[in-house]
């Protein structure tokens, strides 16, 4: 839990920002807005909840399993950095 609260301020601002697009999909709904206007709302808030989730996980990782910044050049750092990698580049 420590690397979320070392970086709160910045999470709570993307949680915010995340909230504001949900609303901008809800009032867009409301106003029978062109359906492809609310797809591009959609998906910037897919794209804000996946760079949430890489966050979390990079933290997570770093802090519950290996931190791959320990000692760099051991081959689980190397394994947990590629998996950092791949994980981020899923998500984007």
């Amino acid at each position: 839990m420590a690397h979320i609260i070392r970086d709160k301020k910045k999470m709570l601002n993307r949680v915010r920002r995340i909230r504001g697009q949900v609303e901008s999909i809800e009032t867009a709904i409301d106003r029978e807005a062109d359906c492809s206007d609310i797809l591009h709302t959609i998906s910037a808030l897919r794209g804000a909840i996946n760079a949430l989730m890489a966050e979390v996980l990079d933290g997570h990782i770093r802090f519950h399993v290996v931190d791959p910044d320990q000692d760099p050049r051991s081959e689980k750092a190397k394994a947990t950095q590629q998996l950092i990698d791949v994980l981020r580049s899923y998500l984007r």
